[in-house]
């Protein structure tokens, strides 16, 4: 596993590497991991490091403010908007603009928001992340869950982070909080409460259109214990684009599978990028 880091319109982005064994022809794809809110590159590590991270070439960055990233350069980039920009700017930096891109929640909400200008993207996989279009929306995306508070708050103690980080599983899952607890932590306080009052003043995407026109496929997976997004929502939407025409439920875990069960989640990926050899 490399560390690396990269300037995107003068910002300074960290991102973890994994290269592909020379295999196949198939084999040579492209995957770009983005993070959730509070989190960092490492969270995929459970990933990039099995056989997922010898068979694709991985890319995991840190967006600003997270992780090994530099602190925003301008407050706005703490927003949806700002953080696609950056996930477009890496894309075409990396010389990557057809990658497959997915997203955990926050990060799967900046990849449906920079989805339009990243026309040659081979797919898109998104989880804990409904599409919305208004901010009066979310109520009805998400689960009712006080510990996720702490995710929109500048300053959070250390246990605050602990309670939201044992939202981001399946109750009771023997998965240890420690790196989702430590990565709440080291985020700089300023991009919650920035991505707050973005979403407050619905400085973002109308995400349900774009799922709704987009061209390339989209796999939108969900936890069957998940306590922060209502799969009821995520089935009522239309998406034509949707990967087996439904979400892809994941039993025994929550909002965190690519951690709670990173083999089963691995499977699930790389069955929908080989699906994408099959498009024309």
């Amino acid at each position: 596993m490399k560390q690396l880091s990269a300037k995107i319109d003068g910002q300074q982005i960290s991102y973890l590497e994994s290269p592909a064994d020379q295999g196949g022809q198939d084999d040579s794809r492209t995957v770009i991991f983005v993070h959730g809110n509070s989190s960092s590159a490492r969270t995929w590590l459970p990933v990039m490091n099995g056989d997922f991270g010898h068979r694709f070439r991985c890319l995991a960055l840190d967006l600003p403010g997270h992780g090994q990233s530099a602190p925003a350069t301008d407050p706005a980039d703490y927003s949806l908007p700002g953080y696609a920009a950056v996930l477009t700017g890496f894309a075409q930096e990396l010389g990557v603009p057809d990658a497959v891109v997915v997203g955990w929640s926050m990060g799967g909400q900046t990849a449906m928001e920079a989805a339009p200008m990243l026309p040659d993207a081979r797919g898109f996989v998104i989880f804990g992340a409904p599409p919305i279009a208004s901010p009066a929306q979310m109520a009805e995306a998400f689960l009712p869950n006080l510990a996720i508070g702490a995710l929109f708050a500048e300053h959070v103690s250390e246990s605050e982070a602990k309670l939201a980080a044992e939202s981001f599983t399946a109750p009771g899952s023997p998965l240890g909080t420690g790196e989702f607890v430590s990565d709440i932590l080291a985020t700089d306080g300023a991009a919650r409460i920035g991505l707050q009052s973005s979403a407050g003043a619905a400085r973002f995407a109308d995400e349900i259109t774009i799922v709704k026109e987009l061209r390339q496929p989209l796999a939108i997976l969900q936890g069957a214990n998940e306590q922060l997004v209502s799969l009821d929502y995520l089935r009522k939407l239309d998406i034509p684009a949707l990967w087996r025409g439904e979400v892809q439920v994941i039993q025994g875990v929550g909002h965190a599978p690519h951690q709670e069960a990173p083999q089963q989640f691995a499977t699930l990926v790389a069955e929908f990028i080989g699906d994408l050899g099959h498009e024309q």
